[in-house]
């Protein structure tokens, strides 16, 4: 056996901890700004006089602009790393925060959201990537870590939004470009420690390969279209609920903007904590697993929601929100052990693919929702979820189930 370089033997080996909580905290500072757009939802409509369906196109023009460039970016970086594009994604998004802020029509909001969309379509491939070079060989945790900081980032904005944007005005959305400061100034030393390790040239061949697998071409393109088909499933429950909920609450319960907010931010908590959980199942149990729990657990929960009192509502947002989210990291995972040697690409078409679905679920079920009504597009969206049984197609594969010490 050929001895391999001390980069290569530490990448397969070690968790480096101190990167993945970097790069974990840099997805929570993105995906907090991120999470401004859809809270600013209820005051925009009103300043802006908006109807559900421009609100839903916000929502669109963010998620394309996130979306579209994820695929071409990571393919790019896997052939060329950019190291240091972690920085320059942030910088983007802090321009588009001052837009954001300073709109004086519908459509700078428009440009605003673009902005902040591109910030993110250049952030996420490169920053999974890093997240999997420092895995070691817990691939499922450290995709878990990485997204976790997302989630809790998505979470905390309508907290902040209800806090200090609701009461005082929109212009007040200024401030968080401190986030992105402080994030661009991570971003550059996780870039950094990433351009240390591309310096060995053996690093840079072995870091992405993954165990060889002997499922066929026609197998694998047929599992990768099951597992996008449950990034549908799940992202489309997921817009209805981050850009609808808030409203379902205020319409059906009379609920506060303020309390429907903290509603908002206890569900996407509840997300935060399922993503932490759901990597860290795949590594022990398998990956497939976790999508069948993740996928199909959550069906009795959003098909009763429509039909609850408010108090049960929360409760069951807070399963709803869980088990649904323990599914991208494992699909995440899985894919890319399904095509080894594309990370980047892999990362960039799954997270594309998610704000996608993310962007057009929300704006069709806006135009749902006008109409017919709310209470029509939750009850539609709370069978989604049932689109989990094409997991049963799913190959199993070698590296799928292991148990990581």
């Amino acid at each position: 056996m050929s001895a391999e370089s001390p980069a290569v033997s530490s990448f397969k080996q070690v968790t480096v901890y101190p990167v993945l909580m970097a790069i974990s905290f840099s997805h929570l500072l993105n995906d907090t700004i991120q999470s401004l757009i859809p809270s600013l939802y209820p005051l925009i409509k009103t300043s802006y006089n908006l109807n559900f369906t421009q609100i839903g196109i916000i929502t669109l023009t963010f998620n394309i602009a996130a979306s579209l460039l994820q695929p071409f970016v990571g393919a790019y970086t896997d052939k060329k790393p950019q190291p240091f594009s972690l920085a320059t994604a942030m910088a983007v998004t802090f321009v588009g925060l001052f837009a954001l802020a300073w709109a004086p029509e519908y459509w700078i909001l428009l440009v605003a959201a673009a902005m902040i969309g591109v910030g993110s379509s250049i952030f996420h491939p490169e920053a999974s990537k890093v997240a999997y070079l420092a895995a070691g060989a817990k691939r499922g945790l450290a995709q878990s870590i990485f997204q976790v900081g997302g989630n809790a980032g998505s979470a905390l904005g309508p907290l902040l939004a209800a806090i200090i944007i609701v009461p005082r005005g929109q212009k007040h959305v200024q401030w968080f470009s401190l986030l992105a400061i402080l994030a661009i100034i991570v971003l550059y030393r996780v870039g950094k420690w990433y351009s240390d390790h591309l310096s060995d040239v053996k690093t840079k061949k072995k870091m992405f390969t993954t165990p060889v697998h002997s499922v066929s071409k026609k197998r694998v393109v047929v599992a990768v279209i099951i597992l996008l088909v449950l990034i549908f499933s799940k992202y489309f429950y997921l817009a209805c609920m981050s850009s609808y909920y808030t409203f379902y609450l205020m319409h059906r319960f009379n609920a506060s903007v303020q309390s429907a907010q903290l509603h908002l931010f206890i569900f996407l908590a509840a997300v935060a904590a399922g993503t932490l959980a759901g990597g860290s199942l795949g590594d022990k149990f398998g990956r497939k697993y976790v999508i069948w729990w993740s996928i199909l657990g959550a069906a009795p929960f959003t098909i009763l929601l429509p039909y609850v009192s408010l108090p049960l509502v929360t409760l069951m947002s807070i399963f709803i929100g869980f088990i649904l989210a323990s599914a991208f990291s494992a699909i995440l995972v899985y894919a890319q052990e399904l095509i080894p040697g594309k990370i980047g690409t892999i990362s960039g078409l799954f997270f594309g693919f998610a704000f996608g679905m993310g962007g057009i679920g929300s704006a069709a079920l806006g135009i749902l929702a006008d109409h017919t009504s709310l209470e029509y597009m939750f009850y539609v969206c709370s069978f989604l979820p049932l689109l989990g049984l094409l997991t049963v197609f799913l190959p199993n594969l070698p590296g799928s189930r292991r148990q990581v010490s």
